[in-house]
């Protein structure tokens, strides 16, 4: 069986590419109006409110959404619908348990009267809300993905970041409301989304008289290690913004900096999240098959066609970083524009490493060995937050952060290819050879 070119650049991909690219231009229109809504404490206040939210829904949808879609992908039916009613369930479940150790936590910092950073009670006030109200269109996300549903999954998610997108447009030269109204309204629009997945029965809801323990334990005997493998992915991201809001020196203004080099750098890496998406059923479905051969060649184009898409959006992001820092964050953050440009900076020399670092997760997880994945994922976090913590609380430099970034992600790419060719025999000395072939044939075949 050879692997379809065009398919891989216009089937599915360009169906996710576009839905990732709406999605994240909402959420860029909606960053940039809050920078300037808020003041930075506040700002800095509502990223880690909302990086706190992401982590937490992560474990939470990591017990569920990677098992879910590999097994969809070969599921339809009664079958269907048991394991999407399993799915949520457990989903509830958690969110519940979750929301209880907020409140809980809340309680006993407020009996003991111990302080913590102003994002970190917002969270444990609010996130048991938004953790409730998410599980509907959080559970159909896995439908989506399954069935390589794009555009429903577009639509499903511009139902809520879409008019709090309005809202914000509307916040800012008319309503005027503050940091609690807005967190208020954000909760609003996402329980509008689950009911309308609820409604259409995308979610699961609606047959959860078909769950049982079993299917139940099929999801969480993989979802234990895609859990942890998610939660590492999001502590990959999020440790620096937490490390960086318990500083007493950077607090809540650092985080409000440094968010603003990173949602560029999660721009950048918006063509990889949708390329990932429609890589990780095509390869499971290939190993369940048994075809391996198939398996280590989707692999290959994968990673070298996305790696070649970031060459001249990273070289060009490099030499226009300051610029760009100032069109996201605003004027209130002219001043300290060369310092972020300079991170920033950084994180392009981070994104050149991601398409590979990023694939070998998803083939780990393809080829059933999430063990695997965790280990990867577990060591590249450990790595992250002790520089972290050096580059914090020692050198108190947003600069050096970024640095770790670039040292954790070298960690993770080479025990990903290691792991990979003892698996499934995956040659990193053919990754470079294989591309430019595929590459030549699109060129040269169309």
């Amino acid at each position: 069986m050879k692997l379809d070119l065009k398919k891989i650049i216009r089937e599915k991909n360009i169906s996710s590419l576009v839905t990732n690219v709406v999605t994240a231009l909402v959420g860029l229109l909606s960053f940039m109006l809050l920078t300037r809504q808020l003041t930075k404490g506040d700002f800095g206040v509502w990223v880690l409110y909302i990086t706190l939210a992401s982590f937490f829904d992560l474990m939470r949808s990591g017990l569920t959404q990677t098992s879910l879609v590999r097994a969809l992908s070969a599921a339809n039916g009664q079958m269907q619908q048991k394991l999407m009613a399993s799915g949520f369930l457990i989903n509830l479940y958690l969110s519940l348990f979750m929301g209880g150790l907020c409140l809980l936590s809340l309680g006993l910092f407020e009996w003991f009267n111990i302080s913590i950073g102003e994002g970190y009670l917002v969270f444990l006030k609010w996130y048991p809300l938004l953790s409730l109200v998410g599980v509907g269109w959080n559970t159909a996300m896995s439908l989506f993905q399954a069935r390589q549903q794009f555009a429903l999954m577009m639509w499903v998610r511009l139902s809520n970041i879409g008019i709090f997108l309005i809202f914000l447009v509307l916040n800012q030269f008319y309503l005027q409301y503050s940091l609690t109204v807005i967190i208020q309204l954000h909760l609003v629009f996402n329980l509008f989304s689950s009911l309308w997945c609820t409604v259409k029965n995308w979610d699961g809801l609606l047959h959860l008289k078909v769950a049982d323990r079993a299917t139940m334990t099929e999801i969480l005997d993989f979802g234990k290690y895609s859990m942890g493998t998610l939660m590492g992915s999001s502590l990959l991201k999020s440790a620096d913004t937490l490390i960086i809001g318990l500083s007493p020196v950077l607090g809540s203004v650092g985080v409000a900096m440094y968010a603003i080099p990173l949602k560029l750098t999660d721009l950048i890496g918006i063509p990889l999240r949708s390329f990932s998406m429609t890589a990780y059923p095509k390869m499971s479905k290939m190993f369940i098959e048994g075809n391996v051969n198939e398996v280590r060649r989707i692999f290959y184009g994968y990673v070298g066609i996305v790696t070649m898409l970031f060459v001249p959006v990273a070289i060009g992001c490099f030499y226009l970083s300051e610029y760009l820092i100032v069109f996201l964050g605003g004027s209130a953050y002219e001043e300290v524009s060369s310092e972020l440009a300079i991170v920033f900076k950084v994180f392009t020399v981070y994104t050149l490493l991601l398409p590979l670092d990023r694939f070998t997760g998803v083939l780990l997880d393809s080829i059933n060995r999430p063990k695997l994945n965790l280990y990867k994922v577990c060591l590249m976090v450990v790595a992250n937050i002790l520089v972290d913590l050096v580059a914090v609380f020692w050198f108190e430099s947003l600069i050096v952060v970024a640095i770790g970034t670039v040292v954790f992600t070298l960690l993770g790419l080479f025990l990903g290819l290691y792991f990979l060719h003892r698996e499934i025999g995956v040659q990193a000395k053919e990754i470079v050879p294989q591309s430019v072939m595929l590459i030549k044939k699109i060129v040269f075949n169309g």
